[in-house]
């Protein structure tokens, strides 16, 4: 077998044997290392990561910290399954989880591998110990891959192709889409239409008392970056109150501080009956979580759902660094700070651009509507050729979540970049040939 060595030999012998559906490619670029918000593909060249691999990277890459807490416990015990006997790490690391859940700690956690398979835990957990069998989510969510995960999405039908039949009673409604109203208020006018929906479904033909969860993003992150108004989330909470309803909320994205808090939900003031996180929760190695309270998480018994690697022993050891360095270094105060910045940068640029329709979000979890499908994909392709990792959501915003480690100097790089592929594009110096490259969402 011949070495790899250059982007354009990784990419070309990728395609040759990886399967298609795990890709949605941009730009043929393979990385090679990072440090903190920095990446170095095979070619020596240099990029500022703005979607810190979708945001699972959220401590930044390259960090010599963890590299240690898992070169030590590789070296002491790399796993030994949590199903059938016991490891102080994860019981370390479901603790601390504990303490950081919203409310009291009545609480219990279990592990999965991907964020996908705790979505899943969620479903189980909640038809299990509520006795019902249907769940409500939202049009253009993204739980995950995993069969119930893409049973309860709804952003892409390429999730569902050729698949036969997925689980049975889900009811997709819309998600509070403010800036896209389908319903045409304002915030002055609205009456929550929105959720009407779901109370009028409840009347009319979808029994509330059979419906065992509700999945709720706090920011619907594929969907676009859209944050929702917090009446509607505390009112979502208090209708599934009323109704004996579980309110799981879906982290896997916005949690780790993504939004300036922990979890985005403490954005709304709720606490919900069960959390599910996956991507940064395992400091850069697969974890995912699902956790709720403790007779919720008692619901079921064994082998409901159990990992024979789910929470083993080394990627505790890197979580629970990770952990430290959040509190120690107040990386969730950072996103805050930080985030507040770069999204005044973005509204900066708005006054001098057109094309830029709309900046929104929560700490660096910040979305970028441009005017277009193709303007963002020229946009984002001239990016990446001059070293800035972007990629887009929805359909045209630009996906601002970089590593909360960036620094003040990368974020006002980064909106030079950004600047100045505007400029390019309104100058007509992006050739139609880029669309050919990106694919994209």
């Amino acid at each position: 077998m011949n070495s790899l060595s250059t982007n354009k030999e990784i990419c070309a012998r990728e395609s040759e044997v990886l399967a298609k559906t795990q890709k949605i490619p941009y730009c043929p670029i393979s990385f090679k290392s990072g440090k903190g918000a920095l990446l170095y593909d095979y070619d020596g060249k240099e990029y500022i990561d703005l979607l810190a691999s979708a945001s699972s990277a959220n401590i930044g890459h390259g960090n010599e910290e963890v590299a240690e807490a898992v070169k030590e416990q590789m070296t002491n015990l790399a796993q030994y399954t949590i199903a059938y006997f016991s490891c102080k790490e994860p019981v370390e690391y479901a603790e601390k989880l504990i303490e950081l859940y919203p409310g009291d700690n009545n609480k219990k956690v279990l592990y999965s591998t991907t964020g996908s398979e705790s979505i899943d835990a969620a479903i189980k957990l909640a038809k299990g110990y509520t006795g019902r069998n249907k769940i409500i989510s939202f049009n253009g969510a993204y739980h995950g891959s995993t069969l119930g995960a893409i049973s309860i999405s709804a952003i892409s039908l390429n999730m569902r192709r050729k698949m036969g039949s997925l689980m049975p009673d889900v009811h997709h409604f819309n998600y509070p889409v403010c800036i896209r109203c389908p319903y045409g208020k304002c915030e002055e006018s609205c009456n929550l239409e929105c959720l009407k929906e779901i109370e009028n479904a409840f009347n009319l033909y979808l029994a509330p008392e059979e419906v065992a969860a509700i999945f709720f993003e706090p920011i619907a992150g594929d969907a676009g970056i859209i944050v929702p108004p917090k009446k509607y989330v505390q009112a979502l909470s208090e209708l599934c109150k009323k109704h004996g309803i579980l309110f799981i909320v879906d982290e896997i994205q916005q949690a780790w501080g993504r939004s300036g808090k922990f979890f985005a939900i403490e954005n709304f003031d709720v606490e919900p009956d069960i959390i599910v996180m996956g991507k940064s929760s395992g400091g850069g190695l697969p974890m995912g979580v699902t956790m709720g309270k403790t007779e919720i998480m008692d619901s079921l018994d064994a082998p409901a759902h159990l990992f024979t690697l789910a929470g083993n022993s080394t990627v505790c050891a890197a979580a629970l660094k990770m952990v430290e360095i959040f509190e120690r270094d107040g990386l969730v105060e950072q996103s805050k700070v930080k985030g507040e910045y770069f999204k005044n940068k973005f509204l900066e640029l708005q006054k001098k651009y057109d094309i830029i329709k709309d900046v929104r979000g929560l700490g660096l979890s910040i979305g970028v509507d441009l005017t277009d499908k193709v303007t963002t994909t020229k946009i984002i392709y001239q990016c990446q050729q001059n070293g800035l990792v972007l990629i887009s959501l929805g359909e045209s915003t630009l996906r601002v979540q970089p590593p909360l480690v960036i620094t003040y100097e990368q974020i006002d790089k980064s909106i030079e970049i950004i600047e100045q592929a505007i400029k390019d594009f309104l100058d007509g110096k992006i050739p139609d040939e880029v669309l050919s490259v990106i694919n994209g969402w």
